[in-house]
């Protein structure tokens, strides 16, 4: 990561929806941030073309440092992001809280009234990461287990607990990072 990027001062910073040309970006930086699941470059091309709406990249002098894939959950108001990714290089500027606020400020997630993401019990940075994003938009954080390691992955995967932020009505949020 370049020198001039901190925490304070990012002007090269830029939070935008992704388009086809960064999958394979995308792809790369979650084969470097373990242990996000890996899924084929095809399906976060996919991602960047047919979800980019509910997505974010975060790019730095060309570089993309952050990823964020969601989408709106059918027949729903809720907002579910897959995964949140934060290159090595840039950890510890508040990238996933910028890059989740990004998110639901947007036209696409404008009726959306919780935000919803899995989290294994043992993944800290995560569960750190959405209860601070929690705190910033006055949300009210629950979890339950969801998908269960015998049940749903036949003991190939942790149990992943549905975690559901409560979101502020639009126009109500201030920017806090």
């Amino acid at each position: 990561m370049p020198e001039d990027m901190t925490a304070s001062t990012t002007p090269s910073l830029r939070l935008r929806t992704p388009d086809p040309s960064d999958g394979a970006d995308i792809w790369s930086l979650i084969k470097s941030c373990k242990p996000l699941d890996e899924n084929s470059m095809y399906a976060n091309l996919i991602q960047a073309d047919h979800f980019r709406d509910t997505c974010v990249v975060a790019e730095f002098e060309g570089a993309i440092l952050g990823w964020i894939s969601g989408h709106i959950i059918p027949n729903t108001k809720e907002l579910f992001v897959w995964q949140v990714a934060v290159s090595p290089n840039a950890r510890g500027l508040g990238l996933g809280k910028k890059m989740l606020l990004e998110l639901i400020n947007r036209d696409s997630a404008r009726d959306a009234v919780a935000l919803k993401t899995t989290i294994t019990r043992d993944n800290d940075a995560s569960w750190a990461l959405f209860k601070s994003f929690a705190f910033a938009v006055g949300g009210d954080l629950q979890h339950a287990s969801h998908f269960d390691r015998d049940a749903h992955f036949a003991g190939q995967h942790e149990t992943e607990h549905m975690v559901t932020i409560t979101l502020p009505e639009r126009g109500t949020l201030q920017h806090a990072a």
